[in-house]
């Protein structure tokens, strides 16, 4: 049974894990026979990994991603053209994260792009990594208003810090000289330090429509297509179920 004074003790050192399976980890010792050796072993094993949960479960709350989806979920069989074996020794090897490659999804709504960047940003999260899930109309905005705040400065530093930030639906709407200028500045200074995972609706001959500015296009393509993995869903055809309607 545990005293007042060892209670008082754990929770000082905030070994929750312990305080709360305290009765547990004795029973187990008691019915296995563990020697004190192996139940101190077995308390602080179990303390690490109820940390080391926690802290994944804290990380993916700050991703922020809208549907948590997981690659197991991805219906390949529905999409034929997609090189599967390529996807999944990305996924599985991370080499995304130890090289700081970006990985560029283009292809028409509803193909699963952003079903498969978020599986890869959960994938780095759940191996220790810092992410963010932000659609790019919001992170222009937040970046534009950070100028008349006077917060530029914090904002972007914020973006650049993140291991890995995916920015979904590039070039769903316009945007003003001002947030291609910080938009561009993020993506040059997340340039092989950080990988950025991005999605789009639009091939890269299309961006200058959205962006408006042909040299400021051309610099930000030749930056993200130097050392990214391109995954090519043109000739994907949409998941979403069809509505029908009845005469």
């Amino acid at each position: 049974m545990m005293t007042d004074d060892l209670h008082a003790s754990i929770k000082y050192l905030r070994l929750s894990g312990l305080l709360e399976h305290w009765e547990d980890y004795l029973k187990l010792a008691a019915e296995k026979r563990f020697s004190h050796a192996h139940l101190l072993t077995h308390m602080i094993e179990e303390e690490c990994r109820l940390r080391r949960e926690k802290a994944r479960v804290l990380r993916v709350r700050r991703a922020q991603i809208p549907e948590p989806l997981v690659i197991e979920t991805y219906p390949f069989e529905r999409q034929p053209k997609l090189n599967r074996k390529k996807i999944m020794e990305l996924y599985d090897t991370l080499g995304y994260m130890r090289h700081h490659q970006n990985i560029i999804w283009l292809g028409a709504t509803g193909c699963g792009k952003t079903g498969l960047a978020t599986s890869f940003l959960l994938q780095a999260i759940n191996q220790g990594y810092s992410g963010r899930s932000i659609r790019f109309t919001d992170l222009v905005t937040e970046l534009y208003r950070s100028v008349a705040d006077h917060t530029e400065a914090k904002v972007m530093k914020r973006y650049q810090s993140i291991d890995c930030l995916l920015i979904d639906e590039i070039g769903i709407v316009e945007v003003e000289p001002l947030q291609v200028g910080m938009f561009f500045t993020l993506m040059q200074n997340r340039h092989k330090k950080q990988p950025t995972l991005l999605t789009s609706n639009l091939g890269f001959s299309e961006w200058r429509s959205f962006l408006n500015n042909d040299q400021l296009a051309a610099a930000l393509i030749d930056r993200l297509t130097e050392n990214s993995h391109i995954i090519n869903m043109k000739g994907c055809g949409s998941l979403r179920p069809k509505l029908t309607t009845e005469e």
